[in-house]
């Protein structure tokens, strides 16, 4: 797959199944890179500190983003 095909499509999974999730808490989060099958995003608002961030990140962000897209080998954040 093309690396821009792959992008938009971790980008709409973001937007689309994620974000308005993380937004339920008061954080946000941004795409900051789609590298070799990983996605690097970074915490915004109220994830930003929180200890939960870790849990949000692979028992939230990462297993939705592989649901949707299996390619994905995980989610990592800045």
């Amino acid at each position: 797959m093309v690396n821009n095909e792959l992008e938009n499509q971790v980008r709409s999974v973001i937007d689309e199944h994620i974000r308005p999730k993380v937004q339920l808490d008061g954080g946000d989060i941004e795409l900051i890179a789609v590298e070799n099958e990983i996605v690097k995003i970074r915490f915004k608002g109220a994830c930003v500190g929180c200890p939960f961030s870790f849990y949000t990140l692979v028992l939230g962000i990462q297993k939705t983003m592989q649901e949707h897209i299996p390619s994905i080998k995980k989610v990592i954040s800045e």
